[in-house]
């Protein structure tokens, strides 16, 4: 039906007869010659109909309209001179119409197909066809496509299998809830759709296959957000007899490629390393914006002697006194201040304190410090004539979470967010274990397969376990894990770990996770029996496809970057999913529908 893509016609096909097929993009009359712009997945040309060349195809022409799908014949020219349009790669030349064929009229459309619509989230989703038509939401499909590629291509060349693992499985309730499916033929029993292949693939390794990927779809029964889905993709990996630089070095390669390929990026540089520990104190989150500076102090040891009682009943109660420097923001007006304090304390902040280095410093707790105490903190912050500084008072994980947040917010507010830029860091050193503060009982920051670290070793098998939680704030809190997450302009866009590989470490963690033996078995059993029978020291990790394609393509949300995704409330306007289904169904399954609204 064509012997070009429209986005391929260019100036080798002057004087040449072509057909090509697609969407009218747009339709105009200038002067009594109708231009369209035909467009298909490659681009768009621009179509003549003239009608001294022939008068009942310009009349043809007029009945055209916008998202018709048609086919023309016609001849590549020159466009006249003057008229070219460089911003498009076909620009420079113009198809004469010879023959149109209409093969299908569009009705009336309930949003313009343009990269930019003011169209609703819900009425584009419902509209999907028409949404995926859009440039801007193929460009993205495309992207995610060539980085798919790259990375089978790369691991296809490391030697590593591509492994289908089941998409029904055995629920194992940890983290995120498990979306369930019934079973007719076993009636009362549930599979789970997988929240990962994380125990599938450690028994690819026990089976000895030594390099196993997919890229698989996960599951997870959890609020939305703007990077979140209930079904999402990953690029999951794993290696029997491998160290952790090994999967971290092999993984930057891949990365590279991927980003080389899918938007013609090159990275040169080697992705930065931080400790668990440096990130939450210099930058109070675990994924970091490395785009920027900004970054936090600690200046409970300067305060301490201050006498303002609200740092100082902090740091009675073991919470830390913590700010940042926004540079150049002395300007900021009392009102631009206690707005930003009431945003700090939508982040769950008890308040924000202020100072403005105007050659003294200017703040209504300044009389509360000494000038030695004024001067160390100005000396701490770096800060000049015209920098703001910032602090907030409170538990360590609180300061941390809202400076976290009120860092990004000031570098989006300095302008220091630069897009197109893309900085990595691996993060390291974990803690092992996380303490759950409603339950009173630790938990694993990752998940229970990760190793601890060898030379804490001793200390994970030595600690007595009657002792909990007496050791929360010291033994077990301080053993690290030997995992490890890589993060991209402040996302996370993978995490993994060393996998411990013997039962009787394996049995220990369970054991400090205050898992029985029974427990254990029941919801690990077939991982338990394996590791006894010659498991392999082995590692792995799983990168999330959807965020890192949104990061590439520059979008705002995985949304725009999935074919067809789920709305914020989990719904697919599209389907109408999920959707009731027949009593006659239900009865087949044995359930009875009990919903309380």
């Amino acid at each position: 039906m064509r012997t070009h893509a429209c986005g391929d016609v260019g100036v080798q096909d002057t004087g040449t007869t072509i057909r090509i097929a697609g969407w009218t993009n747009k339709w105009r009359d200038h002067g009594g010659v109708v231009f369209i712009d035909l467009r298909d997945r490659s681009g768009i040309v621009q179509v003549v109909f003239s009608p001294e060349i022939d008068a009942e195809l310009h009349k043809a022409a007029h009945r055209i309209r916008n998202e018709f799908v048609i086919q023309v014949e016609g001849e590549v020219r020159h466009r006249p001179e003057g008229t070219a349009n460089p911003s498009i790669p076909t620009g420079q030349v113009e198809v004469i119409a010879k023959k149109i064929v209409v093969l299908n009229e569009c009705k009336a459309l309930p949003f313009m197909v343009d990269d930019e619509t003011d169209a609703s989230e819900h009425l584009r989703y419902k509209h999907r066809y028409l949404d995926l038509r859009r440039p801007v939401i193929q460009k993205n499909i495309i992207i995610r496509h060539k980085a798919a590629r790259a990375f089978r291509e790369y691991l296809d060349g490391k030697g590593f299998l591509e492994i289908e693992t089941p998409m029904l499985t055995k629920s194992t309730p940890e983290g995120a809830r498990d979306y369930l499916v019934p079973s007719r033929t076993n009636p009362g029993h549930f599979f789970a759709l997988p929240q990962s292949p994380q125990i599938f693939k450690q028994i690819l390794m026990v089976s000895g296959l030594e390099r196993y990927y997919q890229i698989v779809k996960c599951f997870r029964d959890e609020d939305l957000r703007a990077d979140r889905q209930p079904e999402f993709t990953q690029v999951d990996l794993e290696m029997s007899f491998i160290k952790r630089e090994d999967i971290m070095a092999l993984i930057e390669e891949m990365i590279k490629k991927a980003f080389s390929d899918a938007i013609g990026v090159e990275i040169t540089e080697h992705f930065a390393k931080l400790t668990y520990h440096e990130a939450m104190d210099r930058y109070g989150c675990d994924k970091p914006d490395l785009r920027f500076g900004l970054e936090l102090k600690n200046v409970s040891d300067i305060v301490k002697d201050s006498s303002f009682n609200v740092f100082l009943d902090t740091l009675s109660k073991g919470g830390i006194i913590k700010g940042l420097n926004a540079k150049g923001l002395a300007g900021y007006s009392r009102k631009d201040l206690d707005d930003l304090t009431r945003e700090v304390q939508g982040f769950g902040a008890k308040g924000m304190a202020w100072m403005k280095v105007k050659g003294v410093v200017e703040s209504p707790i300044a009389k509360f410090f000494s000038e030695d105490t004024l001067k160390a903190l100005v000396k701490r912050f770096d800060a000049e004539e015209g920098d703001l500084l910032l602090f907030v008072a409170d538990k360590e994980n609180v300061a941390n979470d809202c400076l976290a947040r009120l860092r990004n917010e000031m570098g989006r507010r300095l302008d220091l967010i630069k897009g197109g830029v893309y900085r990595f860091a691996w993060i390291t050193d974990f803690p092992l274990f996380e303490w759950n503060e409603d339950e009173k009982r630790f938990e694993a920051m990752h998940h229970p397969f990760t190793s601890p670290m060898e030379e804490d070793l001793e200390r994970f098998m030595s600690v007595e376990t009657s002792e909990l939680p007496s050791f929360r704030a010291s033994e077990l809190a301080s053993v690290r894990a030997q995992a490890y997450d890589i993060v991209l302009n402040g996302y996370e866009i993978g995490g993994g770990s060393i996998r411990i590989h013997k039962k009787e470490l394996q049995d220990r963690m369970f054991q400090l996770l205050n898992i029985g033996p029974e427990e254990a078995n029941e919801k690990f059993g077939f991982l338990l029996e394996a590791l006894e029978y010659g498991a392999p020291p082995h590692g792995g990790i799983a990168l999330g496809l959807d965020r890192l394609v949104m990061i590439m393509a520059g979008a705002s949300s995985i949304r725009d970057v999935i074919a067809f995704p789920k709305t914020q409330k989990a719904v697919c306007p599209l389907s109408n999913a999920p959707s009731p289904v027949d009593q006659k169904q239900l009865k087949e399954l044995g359930i009875k529908l009990d919903i309380v609204e």
